[in-house]
Order: C-alpha cells, then sequence, then structure tokens
C-alpha cells in the first residue's frame, strides 16, 4: 500500500470517528433539551408539577396531624368526663 493510499485510509478512519463523535454529542444534546424542557414545566406549571404534589401532600399531612390531635383530645377529656361522673358524683 502506498503512502497516498494509507494516508487516504487514515483520513478516513479519522473521519468515520468525528461522525460518530458528532452524532453521540447530538444524542446528548437533545437529552439535554428534554431535560431542560422538563425544568421549565416544573417551574412555569407549578399547580401541576412535583413542587404542587409535594405542597399538596404537606399540607394534607399538617391538616390531618391537626385532626388526629382534635380526635385524641376529644377521647382524652371524654374518658376524664366518664371516670369524674363514674367516681365522684
Amino acid at each position: 500500500m502506498s503512502d497516498e493510499e494509507q494516508h487516504s485510509q487514515q483520513l478516513t478512519v479519522m473521519m468515520t470517528e468525528i461522525a460518530t463523535k458528532m452524532q453521540v454529542l447530538l444524542d446528548k444534546q437533545d437529552e439535554l433539551a428534554e431535560n431542560i424542557n422538563k425544568i421549565k414545566e416544573a417551574v412555569y406549571n407549578p399547580d401541576e408539577g412535583l413542587y404542587a404534589r409535594l405542597r399538596n401532600l404537606e399540607q394534607w399531612k399538617e391538616t390531618s396531624s391537626k385532626i388526629t390531635w382534635v380526635i385524641l383530645t376529644s377521647i382524652v377529656g371524654l374518658a376524664t368526663a366518664t371516670v369524674w361522673h363514674t367516681f365522684f358524683k
């Protein structure tokens, strides 16, 4: 094989490698664009995104905790009233 053919073959291999690496870059760029779109959606649609779901979950937890305390306080109060009326009347 002559030097010119060898040089041509090396150039072909290098061009193929460059094309492959460019395709990988393009794929990664598409993936990055998708991720950025998801972030934009989460930021600009806060009522439907992940943060809204977390906020709703926190509000539910707070409300259910308050209800639990009211129920427990009522049960303790009723038990105390029952004991008081049973033994001290």
